[in-house]
């Protein structure tokens, strides 16, 4: 989760945009489709870092803004319950609440009137979840997954008069389904695939607009790692990815030129202290970007199962 842009950039509300919420793009990664530990209480931290020399168009094309710089850190703090109580096909349910607090800046070196909205709480996440046990082989774990039913509320800090807000403004729904497959007990390949749904709001920050709903999109996680010492380093590659695929609707019509889309890549590592804390650290690099800044983010993460 990074930040939400303003449409109105530098007065071109039709062909740029930046329309979309904050959404998990690589804060996780690896061995995604299952709690370390088994069913109970864990807490994760993350610290995300993103930063970003380039605003691109529709054509992932530089917008030629003299000296942007645009710096984005981001606190989640995540609790889940994972319960031992089997609910459908053998699935266990729990639940998932995420809060973030964001803190962003831009700056150019002309006087462009694109200003961010400080620090404050970004929109809360909360999603009831179904976790299967995992498949088991004879030499251990062989297949685990989950789906969770999340939703982005709006209680972030948001004002339509800055390009750069907290909180999007606007109620989505950001379901997924996540699993990790043992290639071999060493080798493991894990994804997460969202589907995005926008509701609209009537206070955009795109000047004039009363009413804006952003386009759905479709964003991925994907990891793969190998053990390199037992029960306690993996390192391996990972990426992210999001294709929005329908128009936003701006003034009532679908807008052309408007869609998002961003590729990142780069290494990653999980460090277990023991069965029930491990850190996480993942790196990534966009070469691929179209209606978004075009950067670098880099994501720390600790998890604690009580």
């Amino acid at each position: 989760m990074a930040l939400v842009l303003a449409s109105s950039l530098c007065g071109a509300l039709v062909t740029h945009a930046y329309d979309l919420p904050a959404v998990n793009l690589g804060v996780t990664s690896f061995l995604d489709g299952g709690p370390p530990a088994g069913p109970g209480f864990y807490f994760t931290e993350y610290g995300q870092y993103y930063t970003s020399h380039q605003l691109n168009d529709a054509h992932g094309k530089s917008m030629g803004l003299p000296g942007a710089d645009l710096d984005v850190g981001v606190s989640l703090s995540q609790f889940i319950y994972q319960s031992d109580q089997k609910v459908f096909l053998d699935g266990k349910w729990g639940m998932d609440v995420i809060v973030p607090v964001v803190s962003a800046h831009i700056s150019f070196d002309a006087p462009i009137p694109l200003r961010a909205n400080g620090t404050g709480l970004g929109d809360v996440v909360v999603g009831p979840f179904i976790q299967w046990d995992p498949i088991m082989g004879k030499n251990g774990p062989l297949f685990m997954h989950r789906i969770e039913l999340q939703c982005i509320t709006p209680t972030g800090k948001y004002d339509r008069n800055y390009a750069i807000n907290p909180g999007s403004g606007y109620f989505s729904f950001n379901p997924y389904w996540s699993g990790t497959l043992f290639v071999t007990p060493k080798f493991t390949v894990s994804t997460r695939v969202h589907y995005l749904w926008n509701d609209s709001t009537t206070d955009p920050n795109i000047p004039g607009a009363t009413k804006l709903q952003a386009g759905q999109a479709v964003h991925l996680n994907f990891a793969m790692d190998y053990e390199l010492i037992e029960k306690h380093l993996r390192a391996g590659a990972n990426l992210y990815y999001l294709k929005q695929f329908t128009d936003s609707h701006v003034y009532g019509v679908n807008t052309a030129d408007r869609r998002e889309r961003v590729l990142g890549v780069g290494p990653g590592a999980i460090y277990s202290f023991n069965q029930n804390n491990h850190l996480f650290l993942n790196a990534y690099f966009e070469p691929v970007a179209d209606n978004r800044p075009e950067g670098m983010r880099f994501v720390l993460r600790y998890v604690h199962h009580f």
